[in-house]
């Protein structure tokens, strides 16, 4: 990975929503899930939920596929991976307290935990 991709990849995730968008793909494992449930489970607009989409996409964080009317999202794992890799080498420089990870598995949370609640976005009136 290069400097620009992590960056992008950085600034994607630098916003509460794309966080909690990313953290629910992350946490579905690598079946994802459908554009409409994700809009249901983060109560977010179609319009907004396809921005946020856009972004994660662009940063290479998102892979999605059709699957006949349906738009089913899903993290790209190999992506995350290579980002934690190059944070590793490049911000702790080889230090023993950074190793780094195998690889990024994707591990349910409790159901009680699922998910942070993030305070919602000021709705324009």
């Amino acid at each position: 990975m290069e400097l620009n991709e992590s960056i992008t990849a950085l600034k994607a995730l630098a916003q509460d929503t794309r966080l909690a968008l990313y953290r629910m793909l992350v946490q579905t494992g690598p079946e994802g899930l459908s554009v409409g449930a994700l809009a249901a489970r983060l109560r977010v607009p179609d319009s907004t939920l396809s921005a946020h989409l856009r972004v994660l996409r662009a940063a290479g964080l998102v892979r999605d596929e059709r699957r006949g009317r349906v738009i089913q999202c899903r993290a790209d794992f190999a992506h995350m991976d290579a980002l934690l890799a190059y944070l590793t080498e490049n911000c702790c420089a080889g230090a023993g307290a950074c190793a780094i990870p195998a690889a990024c598995k994707p591990q349910p949370a409790s159901r009680a935990n699922r998910h942070e609640t993030l305070p919602r976005a000021r709705q324009r009136r």
